[in-house]
């Protein structure tokens, strides 16, 4: 018998996932035996629902597309926060929440996971500010509110909700006879009036630079970025929220561009161009230094799917696939000034002195290779790691808008799911670490093998920088890093640890772990309390000046 589970499931597989994570809880039990009984897709159960939400967000951002499964209430609670970051940073997750039958929720039986008032849609309208829809399925309507709610998802990169009960899961329909996104009618709005007043502005113009930010990557459009660039020999650089969708090593590329802490001559650069083009790009506090970039929005042209700005003028948002392609198709003979890349580190020696924030970001630039996935946590490690130069092929995440601290743990395992030929690179800090360490579990039993560096700061140093550097609250309990591997299954064969407070004992560790990509790497790097790097000070002070 052909079911709406696997209806669902085929169509999820349309999109690309073959690997499905959450939690199991008795209202979606049914459903899961429809996954583990397939053989092209993989049941990856986590230690807890926040957890599968990060790592479905993390598999998203490198493989496309990814769902969780919850069960009802308890389970599609502990999980928004996670979803939640995925709305905010545009990345299409499908949470399926299995739920009571049809006949419980009618006769409005007080069940467990309920709050005890008989009415089941309080959860449903708890998410419809982070999703893109709901779609809440029944006997019927569960095939078109799949398809409505798969290609919702899909076309606007957001996150898309289906409360799936038991027995709606196991009712019999017809296989899917067209594929997904010939079901729904994409609107695409061709923005010729936009597009000649850009061609017009383009040509009128000196000095013009490219800011690209996180919706190239949203959209997958880090190929049409690249062709436009070079096709019209313009310069660019990223915002810290966006950084990894232009190569970094390619002769256009400035620098990551940050406000008021940009190092010269890339801040004048920018500041001073006579025009600003944002390619997908939000001017969001932690990516701009709380708001201080030194261009105004009369430089400014913002194309984004949600809004567009055309110097001082806010309007509706864009398709920005299809104006990203008729960009490329503009009457401009292209930039012929003069373009500075981003200078690179020599090779950088250690020696016995303990290890500062500044020599550990100066060894990670030059530790990286070609096709390596950097991941950082919120906090010192993604203000440390942001401005580190990427070589090609590389990818990045990071969650700076959203900013849930513990996030990156999870959202790395995701991605090397996803993309299990890239040595994904971790940097995390000990407090972000203690939210979300039980996936550590999964690690060895899925045998992953990313290089995880784990910065002992020996509290929130982050939270220092900005208020508080004595206050007990910025302090956590401090943990044995180096046995939690055994605690959770560790052994010889499956992971080898490091403690290094030195920088040759860095330097030691780093290059027997890039030697080892069969095993898990965990490296402990000690670092003193009030150590951060440079923009983290910077940021540190701006916002709490903003905070107060």
């Amino acid at each position: 018998m052909y079911t709406v589970a696997d209806y669902l499931l085929d169509r999820l597989k349309e999109l690309g996932i073959n690997d499905i994570f959450g939690v199991p809880g008795d209202y979606n039990l049914k459903f899961l035996d429809h996954i583990t009984a397939r053989d092209d897709l993989k049941w990856i159960g986590n230690a807890n629902e926040l957890n599968a939400a990060y790592m479905a967000d993390g598999y998203a951002r490198t493989k496309g597309m990814a769902a969780l499964v919850t069960t009802f209430g308890v389970g599609e609670l502990s999980a928004m926060n996670g979803i939640g970051g995925s709305f905010a940073e545009k990345v299409p997750v499908i949470e399926i929440v299995g739920s009571p039958t049809t006949a419980v929720q009618n006769a409005q039986k007080l069940v467990h996971h309920t709050l005890g008032d008989g009415r089941f849609n309080h959860f449903e309208k708890m998410h419809e500010a982070i999703t893109v829809g709901i779609g809440s399925l029944t006997k019927e309507n569960a095939i078109t509110e799949i398809d409505r709610i798969l290609g919702l998802a899909s076309e606007k990169r957001q996150p898309g909700y289906l409360n799936l009960p038991i027995d709606v899961a196991e009712m019999e329909v017809e296989k899917p006879n067209k594929p997904l996104f010939d079901t729904k009618v994409m609107e695409i709005k061709m923005e010729q009036e936009l597009i000649k007043s850009i061609e017009k502005v383009l040509n009128s113009v000196k000095h013009p630079v490219i800011i690209a930010g996180n919706e190239i990557a949203s959209f997958h459009l880090e190929a049409k970025l690249a062709e436009f660039i070079e096709k019209f020999n313009l310069p660019v650089t990223t915002l810290p929220f966006g950084k990894g969708v232009f190569n970094e090593e390619d002769k256009h590329y400035l620098g990551v561009y940050t406000g008021t802490p940009t190092t010269e001559p890339l801040k004048s650069y920018v500041d001073q161009a006579d025009l600003v083009l944002l390619l997908g790009a939000k001017l969001t506090d932690s990516a701009t230094s709380g708001f201080s970039q030194g261009f105004t929005e009369k430089q400014m042209i913002s194309l984004a799917s949600d809004e567009v700005i055309f110097q001082g003028e806010h309007l509706a948002g864009i398709q920005l696939p299809t104006v990203l392609d008729e960009l490329l198709m503009i009457n401009y003979p292209g930039y012929h000034g003069e373009i500075q890349p981003m200078s690179r580190l020599a090779e950088v020696k250690s020696s016995s002195s303990l290890v500062t924030q500044a020599y550990f970001w100066e060894a990670v630039e030059s530790y990286l290779e070609e096709g390596d996935t950097l991941v950082a946590e919120q906090g010192t490690s993604f203000f440390g790691a942001s401005t580190v130069p990427m070589k090609k092929g590389m990818s990045f995440i990071g969650q700076p808008l959203w900013g849930s601290i513990g996030y990156t743990f999870p959202a790395m395992l995701g991605s090397q799911i996803a993309k299990k030929g890239s040595r994904h690179l971790l940097f995390i800090g000990d407090g972000s670490l203690q939210l979300t360490v039980q996936e550590l579990g999964m690690t060895l039993r899925e045998k992953l093998a990313p290089i995880v560096f784990i910065i002992n700061n020996n509290g929130y140093t982050v939270e220092r920088e900005i208020h508080g550097p004595e206050e007990i609250y910025n302090d956590i309990p401090m943990w044995d890093y180096q046995k939690l591997p055994s605690v959770f299954g560790g052994t010889a064969e499956n992971v080898v640890t490091y403690k290094v407070q030195t920088e040759a004992e860095l330097a030691t560790a780093m290059r027997k772990a890039r030697l080892d990509s069969k095993r898990l790497q965990w490296i402990e790097v000690v670092m003193n309390q009030k150590d951060a790097p440079d923009l983290l000070v910077q940021m540190g002070k701006i916002f709490a000046k903003q905070n107060s």
